[in-house]
C-alpha cells in the first residue's frame, strides 16, 4: 500500500518553551526527508506526533489513506527484560500488535459479535500487510545474513551491544509499513550494517523521514532535508539531497547575514542625517534667540531667513524619520550556539601508555588474541572493525579494566584517561547530574561545574535532573564537558558521536585537531575518519589484532 502523511501547521513545545510552530511537511512515497536540527530543536518530538503517539499543541496531521501503516522506530530500542529475541523483531515490525488485534477479532467472530466479519477481515488484511505470515522465516535468514548468530528465543537483554544493534537494524529490515519514522537508526551499527542499512532505505517505496547525526549516510539516502533551526526559530524544507541542502543553508544565513547589514547601513545613515538636521535646526533657533536677547537682531529679512531656515532643517529631519520608519525592518540573524569544545591537557605520560603481551580474554565462546600491542606517546590510533570483533574489548584490555585470562598487561606511568564510552556509563545514576558531575571532579567548586555543564548545553533545567533521565545526546554532551574539566593525556573515544548533534560533531573533530596527546578512536563515522588525524590503524576482526598500513 501507499501512503501519504501530511502535516499541517503543526506545533509542540517543552514546557513554557516552544519547539515549533506552523510546520508544514508532506511525506509521500518514495520520499526520503532528513530530519536536521540541534540536540533539543524537537526533532524526536516531530517523529512522535508523526507517529500519532503524542497530540501537537496545534495544527493536524492527515493520513491517506487513514488504514495506513506508520512504524516510528526509537533511536534505543527497548530491551524488555524477559523479551526474546523473536518477539522483539514481532514488536518492532508491528507484528505482534496486529496478532493481537487479530485474536481479538477471531474471538469476535467465533462470539457472533455484530461487525465482527468486517473487523476480522480487516485486522487480517493488517497482519498480512506488515508480513506477519512469514515472519519466523524472514527472520532467520535475516539475523543469520547480519551475523546476529544467536538462537532467536535468547533474551534481548542477554545481547552484547554490537548484537543488540543488529537485532535493531534486523527489526528495520523485517518491517513493511507505509510509512518509516526512524529515529538514529545509524547508532551502533558497523560499516556493514550502515550499507545494508542505506540499501534498504534507498529502495524503499514508502515514505520515510530520518533523524541522523552520520553525514555520509544522509547524503547517500535523502531526498529531502527539513531542518529545525533552533537559533533562528525557524522550519526550513530544502529539496535535493544533503550536500545540497549545506550549500543551500550557507548561501541563505550568507544573504540574512548581507541584507541585515545593508539595512543596519541604511538606518544608521538615515539616523545620521536626521541627528545633523536637528542639531542644525536646534542651532539656528538658538543663535536668532541669542541675537535677540542682545538686541542685535534688528534685520527683519535676515531674521526671517535664519527662522525659515531653521524650520527647513526640522521639517527635512521629519522627513528623514519617516523614511528610517518606512523602512523594511531586518531582524538581526541569531547566531547559533557554538561549543566550542578544548580537551584540557595534562603533562605528558611516559613514553609508553599502554601494552598488551600475548593477552588474552575468554568470553564464552568469544576470544580476543593473543595480543601483542604497544601504545606510545602522542600515538592517534583508529581501531576499526565489525560489531562483535572485539574494539571494545581490546579498549578495557588496555586501560586495565577488563581482566585477562592470559598474557600480561600494563598502563603507563603517569597516565590519565579521559574517555567517552558507548554506554556513556558515568551518567546512568539515579544521583543528579551535577553530582555526578562533581564527584568526578572533586576539586572543583559546584558553581564552576554548573558554568561548564552549560557551555555543552546543559543548564539549569538539566543539572538538577536524575542523570539517568537524560536523553542520549545530554549523556554525551556531559561526557564530552568531562574531557574539559579535567585533565588527560589518553583520551580514549568509543563511538563518540552516537547521539551528538552536527555542529557538536563538527566541534569535536576540531578540538580533536587540536589535542596533543594520546588517542584512541572507535568509530563507524565515516566521515570522523577521514576529518581527524590519526598516525596508525588498528582493525579488529573476530578476535584478532591487526596493524594496517596508513
Amino acid at each position: 500500500m501507499t501512503a501519504t502523511l501530511v502535516a499541517k501547521d503543526l506545533a509542540a513545545g517543552h514546557g513554557d518553551r516552544t519547539l515549533f510552530a506552523g510546520l508544514e511537511l508532506v511525506v509521500a512515497p518514495g520520499d526520503v526527508i532528513g530530519l536536521v536540527g540541534a540536540n533539543g530543536a524537537g526533532k524526536s518530538t516531530l517523529l512522535r506526533l508523526l507517529a500519532g503517539l503524542d497530540t501537537p499543541e496545534g495544527g493536524e496531521l492527515r493520513l491517506s489513506p487513514p488504514t495506513a501503516a506508520v512504524g516510528h522506530l526509537p533511536q534505543e530500542p527497548d530491551r524488555r527484560p524477559g523479551e526474546s529475541i523473536r518477539a522483539f523483531l514481532a514488536r518492532r515490525t508491528g507484528v505482534a500488535e496486529a496478532q493481537r488485534v487479530m485474536d481479538e477479532a477471531t474471538q469476535a467472530l467465533v462470539d457472533g459479535a455484530p461487525g465482527a466479519d468486517d473487523a476480522y477481515a480487516e485486522s487480517l488484511e493488517r497482519w498480512l500487510a506488515l508480513g506477519g505470515a512469514d515472519l519466523d522465516e524472514r527472520a532467520d535468514e535475516v539475523t543469520d545474513s547480519l551475523g546476529l548468530a544467536v538462537g532467536l528465543d535468547q533474551p534481548m537483554t542477554s545481547l552484547s551491544g554490537g548484537q543488540a544493534a543488529r537485532a535493531g537494524l534486523a527489526s528495520l529490515l523485517l518491517s513493511r509499513y507505509d510509512v518509516f519514522l526512524l529515529d538514529e537508526p545509524t547508532n551502533d551499527l558497523d560499516l556493514a550494517g550502515l550499507e545494508r542499512l542505506e540499501s534498504f532505505v534507498r529502495g524503499l517505496r514508502a515514505g520515510t523521514v530520518v533523524v541522523s547525526h552520520d553525514r555520509e549516510f544522509l547524503t547517500r539516502t535523502v531526498t529531502k532535508v527539513l531542518e529545525l533551526d533552533l537559533a533562528q526559530q525557524q522550519i526550513n524544507l530544502y529539496g535535493g539531497g544533503y550536500d545540497a541542502y549545506l550549500e543551500e543553508r550557507e548561501v541563505a544565513r550568507r544573504h540574512a547575514r548581507d541584507d541585515y547589514e545593508e539595512y543596519e547601513g541604511k538606518k544608521s545613515a538615515l539616523q545620521g542625517r536626521a541627528q545633523m538636521q536637528r542639531s542644525w535646526a536646534d542651532k539656528g533657533v538658538k543663535n536668532a534667540r541669542r541675537k535677540a536677547a542682545k538686541g542685535g537682531d534688528n534685520d527683519k529679512i535676515g531674521r526671517n531667513f535664519r527662522s525659515d531656515t531653521s524650520e527647513k532643517q526640522a521639517a527635512k529631519a521629519r522627513q528623514t524619520q519617516r523614511m528610517i520608519e518606512r523602512l523594511d525592518v531586518v531582524e538581526e540573524p541569531r547566531k547559533e550556539w557554538e561549543l566550542r569544545m578544548e580537551i584540557a591537557a595534562a603533562p605528558r605520560s611516559g613514553s609508553v601508555v599502554a601494552s598488551l603481551r600475548e593477552a588474552e580474554v575468554r568470553r564464552g565462546a568469544f576470544t580476543l588474541g593473543p595480543v601483542t600491542l604497544q601504545i606510545d606517546w602522542a600515538d592517534r590510533v583508529a581501531i576499526t572493525g565489525a560489531n562483535g570483533s572485539g574494539k571494545s574489548t581490546l579498549l578495557g584490555a588496555l586501560l586495565g579494566r577488563v581482566p585477562l585470562d592470559a598474557g600480561h598487561a600494563a598502563l603507563g606511568s603517569g597516565v590519565l584517561v579521559g574517555e567517552v564510552d558507548q554506554a556513556r556509563a558515568l551518567f546512568h545514576g539515579e544521583e543528579s547530574l551535577l553530582d555526578a558531575f562533581c564527584a568526578a571532579v572533586p576539586d572543583t567548586e559546584p558553581a564552576e561545574v554548573r558554568t561548564l555543564l552549560a557551555k555543552f548545553g546543559l543548564k539549569a533545567e538539566h543539572v538538577l535532573r536524575s542523570a539517568a533521565t537524560l536523553s542520549p545526546g545530554e549523556r554525551t554532551r556531559a561526557a564530552l564537558a568531562l574531557l574539559q574539566g579535567r585533565g588527560v593525556n589518553l583520551l580514549v573515544l568509543d563511538e563518540p558521536t552516537n547521539h551528538l548533534d552536527l555542529p557538536a560533531i563538527e566541534q569535536l573533530e576540531a578540538a580533536l585537531d587540536s589535542y596533543e596527546g594520546t588517542l584512541l578512536l572507535v568509530t563507524h563515522d565515516r566521515r570522523m575518519l577521514d576529518a581527524v588525524r590519526v598516525t596508525r590503524r588498528v582493525e579488529v576482526a573476530e578476535g584478532k589484532v591487526t596493524e594496517l598500513s596508513l
